[in-house]
């Protein structure tokens, strides 16, 4: 018999690491925003890009982060760049780290992708440094 979607063991710790690294709000607002027709991809992604790569022990979740971060800007997924860029304080990776990535993936996939990918940190973290101080 098939498990139930969404109640494996694989998907409850994926749910885990998602919150642990992305937040609750940001996962809550995800889990209430699924649809019947997106719901199967919510469990996908949950299961084998939290509860599988996420959760290996090879990597912590800072070095996760860091190559996440370089991947995303890579491909110029800006909005993932941008949440990712707001998990960073939860996953312990420093703005040094993020610096450190963005010059690699000047080198590896183009300063235009570089470039990009420090606007939009630039954005996020005076977005997330206003409201540390508010």
């Amino acid at each position: 018999m098939d498990e139930v979607p969404g109640n494996t063991a694989r998907y409850r710790k994926g749910l885990a690491v998602r919150r642990s690294v992305l937040g609750d709000r940001h996962v809550d607002r995800a889990e209430v925003g699924a649809t019947d027709f997106d719901q199967p991809f919510q469990e996908l992604i949950t299961e084998a890009a939290w509860g599988t790569v996420w959760s290996r022990p090879g990597f912590s979740k800072r070095e996760r982060s860091i190559v996440t971060l370089a991947l995303l800007a890579a491909l110029g997924h800006d909005e993932e760049v941008a949440l990712h860029l707001r998990a960073t304080a939860n996953t312990g990776a420093t703005r040094d780290d993020i610096c450190e990535a963005f010059l690699h993936v000047a080198i590896y996939a183009g300063v235009p992708a570089a470039n990009r990918a420090f606007r939009i940190a630039k954005d996020v973290f005076s977005e997330m440094d206003r409201a540390k101080n508010a």
